[in-house]
C-alpha cells in the first residue's frame, strides 16, 4: 500500500511561511490522497513510493538518517541504493566522491549487507574540512574531527576505505581499477570534471553514475561543464526529479 513521506525541508525559500502555508493548502486539496512526497525541493502525490516498502532500505534509513535534512533526502538515497544494487551484478568496486558524514554510504552498505561482499570495495573521499581558500561551500559539520568520525562510522567494514583529500588529486593515492558504481557530489564543476577525467574510463559497461547536483539550478555550472564532456563521448545525462543526474555507461 502506498504511503506518504512528508518533511518540511526545502532549500532557497524567500518566504518560508508563505511556502509552507501553500504546501499545506496543496496537501489539503488532494484530500489525504496517498503517495505524497514532500521535501528536498520535491512535492508530488499519487505515486507508488515503492522505496517505502523496501524493508532493507527503510531499516537502514531509520538507523542512520538522524537529521531532518537527511530524512528529507530519502528519494535521493533510494536512487543511490538502486545504482549500488545494480553494481553488485557487475565487476568492479564502488566510489563516492564527497561523502561528507558518510550517511548515504552507510545506509547503502547496511541495506545491501556490504560486509558480506568481501570481494567488493567501497571507496569514499572528502576533504572533511573547509576554509575560505577551498572552492566548495562549507557544510555544518565540516571540521578537524569529521574525518576520524567517518572512519569510525565504517570501522566494522574492512572493505570500505575512507580517504581525506582533494578530488581529483587524491584519486592518485587510492582508487579502484574497475568501477561498478560511482556517485559524485562535489558541489564544484572543476572537481567533478576532474573526477570524471580520472575515473570514468574505469567504469565497466553497464555501471551506473549518479551526479547528485546535476539537476539543481544552484549548481548549473556543473551541468554546463558536464554536458559537453559527456557529449564528446556519445552520452547524455538523464535529469531526475530529485535533482540528480543518471547515466548508465
Amino acid at each position: 500500500m502506498s504511503k506518504n513521506h512528508l518533511k518540511t525541508v526545502f532549500f532557497g525559500l524567500r518566504n518560508p511561511t508563505m511556502f509552507y502555508e501553500g504546501l499545506q493548502t496543496a496537501l489539503d486539496g488532494i484530500g489525504g490522497a496517498m503517495g505524497a512526497y514532500a521535501g528536498d525541493n520535491l512535492f508530488t502525490y499519487g505515486r507508488n513510493l515503492g522505496f517505502l516498502d523496501d524493508p532493507a532500505l527503510m531499516q537502514a534509513f531509520g538507523k542512520h538518517a538522524s537529521t531532518e535534512i537527511e530524512q528529507a533526502l530519502l528519494w535521493r538515497v533510494s536512487v543511490i541504493l538502486w545504482g549500488v544494487r545494480h553494481g553488485l551484478r557487475l565487476q568492479g568496486d564502488f566510489v563516492e566522491c564527497a561523502c561528507y558524514k558518510g550517511t548515504t554510504a552507510r545506509i547503502v552498505c547496511d541495506a545491501v549487507d556490504f560486509g558480506a561482499h568481501p570481494d567488493r570495495h567501497y571507496y569514499l573521499y572528502d576533504l572533511f574540512e573547509h576554509d575560505a581558500s577551498q572552492p566548495h561551500h562549507a557544510m555544518p559539520e565540516h571540521g578537524k574531527h569529521l574525518f576520524a568520525q567517518v572512519k569510525q562510522r565504517f570501522s566494522d567494514l574492512p572493505n570500505v576505505t575512507v580517504t581525506q583529500g582533494r578530488v581529483p588529486e587524491v584519486l592518485r593515492e587510492a582508487a579502484p581499477g574497475k568501477i561498478a558504481f560511482m556517485h559524485l557530489d562535489l558541489n564544484n564543476a572543476d572537481a567533478e570534471v576532474g573526477a570524471l577525467e580520472t575515473l570514468f574510463d574505469r567504469m565497466v559497461p553497464g555501471a551506473v553514475l549518479i551526479l547528485d547536483d546535476y539537476g539543481w539550478l544552484g549548481y548549473r555550472a556543473q551541468k554546463d561543464a558536464e554536458d559537453p564532456w559527456f557529449a564528446q563521448r556519445g552520452y547524455r545525462v538523464l535529469e531526475l526529479p530529485t535533482g540528480q543526474g543518471l547515466l548508465i555507461k
